[in-house]
């Protein structure tokens, strides 16, 4: 086999296509991976779209350095096929999970474990081609992760739904000790969230989402309780059920209503974390802050060691799957236009 298949990004703003490519073969420690499994995200929405919107009729072009045809998908599970001369332990056959969030290797973010934070990334799906295909190219085969006993459809959606999840979750465990955290966006961040929260914090998670089939599907999940932040007397519920509101508060929407609402419901001295990307711009009086004490802080997925601690809570079997749905590679652009319109509770899951 000297050809592989992808579905691909052909032009900014168009439906994903299907190309053949000529097969590459791994050099130096590079490892060839056939592609199981591939989850479909939010972002890769925006990279079709080419932007990312910024609020008040701005944008984030996103389309520089990106040759195209080029392949999405960054949550990859596959098999090892081939690997270069000086990967030496993957051997083929060896089922593996990839983490995408690559770095240049050199800069003093990568030297210290933070890949995510570098600025010349080499990300699977965002920068190199990712896992909408047969087969992906993995530039070292440090990123290949054992991911048994757990199934490849989550073991996929773990490389960035899950890993932004437990990262985000991890900036606010002092918090998730003494009291509920507060959880806004049920897409499939915000389910992988609510897992992980029941599994790491002695209290379930509050959660707060406009779509009332999201809230039973997380009150079906272990929710503690589930409020729809467009209802006017959702901040001051909250607050009665956390003793002023909680200290904790992760935004898994990312535009200005749910930060509105997230910043509005922490309790005095809490945090609010942003991992969602959905766009929009966001003003608040300045006074609040240090009258509210208030942090607000960014994540951008997580580490390799964190996708590794994450791994092993999940094989305890104290993590509950959230809701994953298995579509063919073919139907990548339905699946991309169903998370656009929020038509997906969980995560979709593309079988190569």
């Amino acid at each position: 086999m000297n050809a592989f298949r992808r579905q691909s990004l052909v032009a900014y703003g168009q439906p994903l296509c299907e190309t053949v490519a000529e097969l590459p073969v791994p050099q130096g420690a590079e490892v060839l991976v056939r592609v199981a499994r591939c989850g479909v995200c939010h972002s890769d929405v925006h990279l079709q779209d080419g932007y990312f919107d910024l609020g008040q009729d701005r944008k984030l072009d996103v389309t520089g350095g990106r040759a195209l045809p080029f392949t999405l998908g960054h949550e990859i599970a596959g098999v090892v096929e081939r690997a270069g001369p000086e990967a030496a332990e993957a051997a083929p056959g060896k089922p593996v999970a990839v983490f995408p969030w690559i770095g240049c290797g050199c800069c003093a973010d990568c030297l210290a474990g933070h890949e995510n934070l570098c600025n010349a990334p080499r990300n699977l799906g965002v920068n190199i081609d990712g896992g909408f295909a047969t087969h992906v190219l993995v530039p070292h085969e440090r990123y290949l992760l054992d991911y048994a006993p757990l199934p490849a459809s989550l073991a996929a959606a773990y490389m960035c739904s899950g890993l932004t999840a437990f990262s985000a979750l991890k900036k606010v465990a002092e918090a998730g000790a003494r009291g509920p955290l507060l959880l806004v966006g049920l897409g499939g961040v915000g389910m992988m969230a609510l897992a992980f929260a029941r599994a790491l914090f002695p209290h379930a998670p509050l959660v707060a989402d406009i779509d009332p089939a999201k809230r039973e599907a997380a009150l079906a999940a272990g929710a503690a309780a589930a409020f729809d932040p467009a209802e006017r007397s959702a901040r001051k519920e909250i607050a009665a059920l956390t003793g002023g509101g909680p200290r904790g508060v992760c935004d898994f929407v990312g535009s200005d209503r749910s930060l509105t609402f997230a910043t509005g419901a922490v309790g005095k001295g809490g945090k609010v974390v942003v991992a969602g990307l959905l766009g929009g711009a966001f003003t608040t009086p300045v006074p609040m802050f240090p009258l509210k004490v208030m942090t607000i802080e960014g994540t951008f997925v997580g580490t390799l060691a964190e996708t590794k601690e994450m791994l092993a809570l999940a094989r305890t079997g104290k993590v509950t799957a959230p809701p994953l749905e298995e579509r063919p590679l073919a139907d990548a652009q339905r699946s991309l236009d169903d998370l656009r319109h929020g038509r997906i509770v969980g995560r979709v899951v593309l079988v190569g």
